[in-house]
């Protein structure tokens, strides 16, 4: 059989209609053409507009699949006065606790066709400091703030411009700012009467940083308190890091204290309860036969086989979810009073934590 040599666009030497040449992309107006609608009607069946006939659409719906068509979405963006994106700005992507928390938040946004704009406070202090700018730059449609971050003076500027939800912190208190955070309070009680009840009677905490912090220590000294062991509980202060969690950890284990070591430690997170560990371990101190550890969000660490520690499950990806639902809800109807949800923590056992020697 003999080949032709006439171009792909017809051997009359019109373009298909709706064709990219290798130079420009396929437009709406091509889909329409090929369709044999209208390009307003293609628009309709790209916003998901039920007032289209299941027969047109589909021939919409093919034309788009034939040509390659992709809608342009800053276009549609304009058109709309929307992006269709969220902004979240964490303070420290390093954190594993983050990444169940965004779990659970994308999960429901992109069902809802949004997309996350993710700044880290730690990285980008512009982002920390000045982040109300830095959004409404990129013109999102609402914004999520994740954690404890170090400045908190334009969130009030940004929230009232923007749907605003704080999820995984309990501060600052703003109109029509909603919060989703853990019960870290009860959470704190948990891991410590866990280790009254193993029969540990000398009980460290290593505190944490920011509200959450104040509550974790606030739940711990409730527990001991509560017990009759306030005498001989410590606190020692850290900043949530694994270098923070051993130093610390050291302070407290060192022989050169000069009074009888703890035989349980409960720690802020798990990261300053993987540096206690380190600690003790260097100390020739075995976990847990001479020392019990208790850390808290139940991040990926805790459950490491060679780590197993146990932990404080904060619930995260359920705070992320119920972040993104408050923050639908808040687009929907702006001015609604500001929540305030609290999630309900559990202890999770493993393999860190034993009676305490005789």
């Amino acid at each position: 059989m003999e080949r032709s040599n006439e171009p792909a666009e017809g051997r009359g030497g019109g373009r298909v209609a709706g064709q990219a040449d290798g130079r420009r992309p396929p437009t709406i107006r091509g889909v329409a053409e090929r369709a044999g609608v209208s390009k307003s009607l293609v628009s309709l069946v790209l916003q998901g507009s039920p007032r289209v006939s299941d027969a047109k659409r589909q021939a919409v719906l093919d034309a788009i699949e034939e040509l390659g068509y992709r809608p342009n979405a800053a276009a549609r963006s304009l058109v709309a006065r929307r992006t269709h994106t969220v902004g979240v700005l964490l303070n420290d992507m390093r954190n594993p606790w983050f990444v169940e928390v965004l779990d659970g938040l994308n999960s429901l946004l992109e069902a809802h066709g949004l997309r996350m704009l993710m700044a880290d406070g730690r990285l980008d202090r512009r982002a920390g400091q000045d982040f109300a700018r830095t959004f409404q730059e990129l013109r999102v449609d609402g914004l999520v703030v994740v954690g404890t971050l170090p400045d908190t003076d334009g969130l009030a500027e940004v929230a009232e411009r923007l749907p605003t939800v704080i999820a995984g912190n309990h501060e600052p208190r703003l109109p029509h700012v909603d919060i989703v955070a853990n019960d870290d309070e009860r959470g704190a009680r948990l891991a410590t009467e866990h280790l009254i009840a193993l029969g540990h009677r000398r009980i460290a905490h290593i505190a944490g940083q920011g509200l959450v912090g104040e509550l974790r220590r606030r739940g711990f000294e409730a527990a001991v308190r509560a017990h009759g062991l306030a005498a001989s509980a410590v606190v020692e202060s850290g900043d949530g890091t694994e270098e923070g969690g051993y130093r610390a950890a050291v302070r407290l284990l060192n022989p050169s204290r000069g009074t009888e070591r703890p035989t349980g430690v409960f720690a802020f997170n798990d990261i300053s309860c993987v540096g206690a560990l380190s600690a003790a371990q260097e100390l020739g101190l075995d976990v847990p036969a001479d020392l019990s550890l208790v850390g808290y969000d139940n991040t990926y660490l805790a459950r490491i086989r060679h780590l197993w520690l146990n932990s404080v499950n904060n619930a995260s990806h359920e705070v992320g979810r119920r972040a993104a639902r408050c923050l639908l809800d808040r687009m929907e109807r702006p001015d609604t009073p500001a929540g305030h949800q609290l999630v309900a923590p559990e202890l999770e056992i493993r393999g860190s934590t034993a009676p305490p020697k005789p």
